[in-house]
């Protein structure tokens, strides 16, 4: 007997979309906690420190090539809190328990904070023109 090359084509395409569409119900699930957050469009300054603070935790991670669980151990966590740090989950914790996270990777820690204003083309009531 000869396999039908168009039969199997067709069987492996339907294999794929059912694959693809499984997938994606997974990604709408509510309670899928999968990948990594990212920023939100218009990030506060409070939520680009946190995300800078994860960054720096993943990046020792990948730098040292250890595993979840010795990077848990390392920070006195549990894995599942180690893991919302490894994928910016940065609504879990606050940042002053971020940075003391941080202080047992990195001796001596230095946190610097830059304080600058925008500028807007707006004239604001402080300023005044002559």
């Amino acid at each position: 007997m000869k396999n039908n090359p168009e039969k199997q084509s067709r069987s492996d395409k339907l294999s794929q979309k059912e694959e693809y569409q499984k997938y994606l119900e997974e990604l709408c699930d509510p309670n899928y906690q999968g990948g990594s957050w990212a920023l939100p469009e218009n990030p506060t300054p409070l939520e680009k420190a946190k995300y800078e603070v994860c960054r720096q935790v993943v990046s020792y991670k990948l730098d040292t090539k250890i595993s979840t669980e010795e990077m848990a151990q390392k920070l006195q966590l549990s894995k599942a809190e180690t893991e919302d740090i490894l994928y910016y989950r940065i609504d879990h914790f606050t940042l002053d328990r971020l940075v003391s996270y941080a202080t047992r990777l990195f001796k001596p820690l230095e946190v610097k904070m830059i304080v600058e204003r925008k500028r807007t083309n707006k004239v604001s009531s402080h300023e005044r023109t002559i």
